[in-house]
């Protein structure tokens, strides 16, 4: 596979696990729901 295509993939993946996030923010009950969320999505791989 190329670098290409392989960046490609991960650039791919990275916008679907964010618009995730942003929907599970979205139907969060509580703030501090919201926070656990931005603590988690935060400490992922993905964001580094």
């Amino acid at each position: 596979m190329s670098s290409v295509t392989s960046s490609w993939r991960q650039r791919r993946q990275a916008a679907r696990t964010r618009r995730a996030i942003d929907r599970a923010l979205a139907r969060s009950s509580s703030p501090a729901m919201r926070d656990e969320l931005l603590t988690l999505a935060n400490s992922g791989p993905t964001f580094r």
